[in-house]
């Protein structure tokens, strides 16, 4: 049996840009459109300090005439249509990103909510629900940052860096060398430093995802926490929890501080070293006043720059290994996987046979050894047996919530693992001891089983599972929402819902886990007359503690140890002194009387 890990020490880094790359290429249009808006506001941008130059000169140098009024005129004419091209594509950006990332965004969002519906159900019982929302929320987040960055940062700061230096090569080839090489250094260096650190984050990252998973627990489990006086062990938890990740968090900020300082005081030193080389130029008569503000303008832009750039470089390491989470899940094959070319569940009767089925949950463990089992097309299977015996593996087999181990199981003669997995939920339905609702009407709830059906079968399905007199007295009928997980509803409406349901789904096999085993004596009688209605014409299993549900069945096996040690109807196996079922069955029916 595979199962699903988690390889932390391998770095998904280029899996995660893989995967924004592949959504971003559905769009290339607006993509290219939206890097080369950003690519002419940038070149404007960096161009317009040269007229400031003229600017200065021809005030500086020019005498006052009418030419030279008319010349600092057209000077200034120049900055400002510069200027209103430079804010013109940076609007035009502005809209054509918004177009392209909330594309995007969305198509990874739908994305991962596929992907993570694709995970097999031992996924979900090993992780938080808070943690795994985490994980696409921060998934799709480190995109949108990301992508901003490499427009609104990445971008303007290549394209000022090339056309600066070009420009300064012209006036001075010793300053254009002396730029480029600390901008190297400078590049170089934080590049490093955010490799270092992003062990760090990813480390930080992990414990928020704990953080996280701890308070999503608790608030779901929010009721034993008061019932079984949990609250101070919880706190306790919950602040250890956070305070290692405060301390976590304060030390990435640390890091990030301690580089900012030696990185403000490099580009101090680089900024008056080239100022004072520029005076040493003024005095040979090479620098002009024009000159100085080019230089000054420049110094000011690339600093502006080279500072974002290394927090650029620690933000999107950050977001990287925000997103890294998410992309191990992606990366991760599910337990449970189609195979190639797997075909569709065609159930003509409904047999089942389980033949030589072994199952263990690991090592140590070891569930079903040599199952066998063959319930008939339409037969009415009940199965009873100790806690721990094997009765629910039995049924988590059935649906594939896990994988033999060895032996096969088969529907009709089909094996299950070589059909899909849609078409066999499609053909077995299954009403558990304590059913789930969406946080939807009662209405969505019921069709759920099927979805095109009508608001009439949707009614008629409600009324065969006795549940539709309750739903009439609601003040909001059927458009009432049932609350998170059904909570709304008692025990025994939710059950009668979760029938409703599988009665509109009509699925040939069903599968009964101990449908009325917490209910009361009203509700499991309104109960037992929907589940009458609901097994007609199917193959049906059902596991039960409460013998008197399963009399009228027309078979019941005990199981115990991973085997079926009792095989027959109830009179058979009641009358069968010294058997585990005749035990059972004068515990319950007449234990209270003797």
């Amino acid at each position: 049996m595979k199962k699903e890990k988690k390889t932390k020490e391998k770095s998904y880094t280029g899996k995660t840009i893989g995967y924004f790359w592949r959504a971003a290429a559905k769009h290339p249009v607006s993509g290219i459109a939206m890097f080369l808006s950003m690519f002419f506001a940038s070149v404007i941008m960096v161009v317009t300090p040269l007229y400031y130059k003229k600017f200065i000169n021809l005030i500086a140098g020019s005498p006052m005439t009418d030419s030279a009024t008319y010349g600092i005129l057209v000077v200034l004419a120049i900055i400002f249509s510069l200027k209103l091209s430079t804010h013109f594509f940076r609007r035009l950006n502005n809209f054509l990103a918004n177009y392209f990332e909330s594309k995007v965004i969305a198509e990874l969002t739908d994305f991962c909510f596929e992907q993570m519906h694709r995970r097999s159900f031992s996924f979900f019982n090993n992780n938080f629900v808070g943690s795994l929302t985490k994980k696409v929320k921060w998934f799709v987040s480190a995109f949108e940052g990301i992508t901003d960055r490499l427009v609104w940062n990445i971008m303007p700061l290549l394209v000022s860096i090339v056309v600066i230096i070009y420009v300064l090569w012209g006036v001075s080839r010793s300053m254009a060398v002396g730029i480029s090489v600390w901008l190297v250094v400078f590049i170089g260096v934080n590049w490093i430093f955010n490799r270092f650190k992003m062990k760090y984050d990813l480390k930080r990252s992990d414990l928020e995802t704990k953080s996280t998973g701890i308070l999503a627990d608790t608030i779901t489990n929010n009721s034993n926490v008061k019932l079984l006086n949990g609250y101070e062990f919880e706190v306790k938890s919950y602040a250890e929890a956070n305070d290692e990740l405060r301390r976590s968090r304060r030390w990435c900020w640390d890091l990030g501080t301690i580089f900012d300082t030696a990185q403000g005081v490099l580009a101090l030193i680089l900024e008056i070293s080239i100022m004072v080389y520029a005076v040493m130029l003024w005095r040979k008569g090479l620098f002009t006043l024009g000159d100085f503000a080019l230089i000054q303008s420049y110094l000011t832009t690339i600093m502006d720059k080279i500072w974002d750039f290394g927090n650029i470089i620690r933000w999107t390491y950050q977001n990287l290994a925000d997103a890294e989470e998410m992309t191990v899940v992606l990366e991760t094959p599910p337990e449970i996987v189609d195979l190639p070319h797997a075909k569709s569940l065609e159930v003509a009767k409904g047999g089942i046979e389980y033949k030589n089925v072994g199952f263990n949950y690991s090592k140590t463990r070891s569930i079903l050894k040599n199952f066998n089992l063959v319930v008939p097309a339409r037969q009415r299977l009940a199965i009873i047996g100790p806690s721990g015996a094997g009765k629910t593996t039995v049924i988590k087999l059935l649906f594939r919530m896990h994988d033999v181990a060895k032996g096969k199981i088969m529907i009709d003669g089909q094996d299950i693992s070589h059909v899909t997995q849609d078409s066999l939920w499609r053909n077995v339905s299954l009403v558990p001891q304590d059913p789930l609702l969406f946080h939807r009407t009662l209405r969505e709830n019921i069709r759920y089983g099927k979805p095109d059906a009508t608001d009439e079968e949707v009614i008629q399905a409600a009324k065969a599972a006795n549940c539709h007199e309750f739903i009439s007295r609601l003040s909001d009928g059927y458009e009432t929402f049932v609350g998170e997980r059904g909570m709304k509803l008692s025990g025994g409406e939710r059950q009668r819902v979760a029938i409703a349901r599988a009665i509109l789904k009509n699925a040939p096999i069903l599968v009964l886990d101990e449908a009325t085993s917490s209910l009361d004596s009203e509700s499991e009688m309104l109960i037992q007359d929907a589940l009458d209605k609901l097994m007609k014409e199917k193959t049906v299993i059902v596991i039960a503690h409460r013998l008197s549900t399963i009399r009228k069945m027309d078979r019941i096996i005990t199981v115990d140890d991973g085997e079926v040690i009792e095989d027959g109807t109830h009179d058979e196996l009641s009358k069968k002194k010294g058997g585990v079922y005749h035990k059972l069955w004068e515990l319950q029916a007449g234990g209270f009387i003797k």
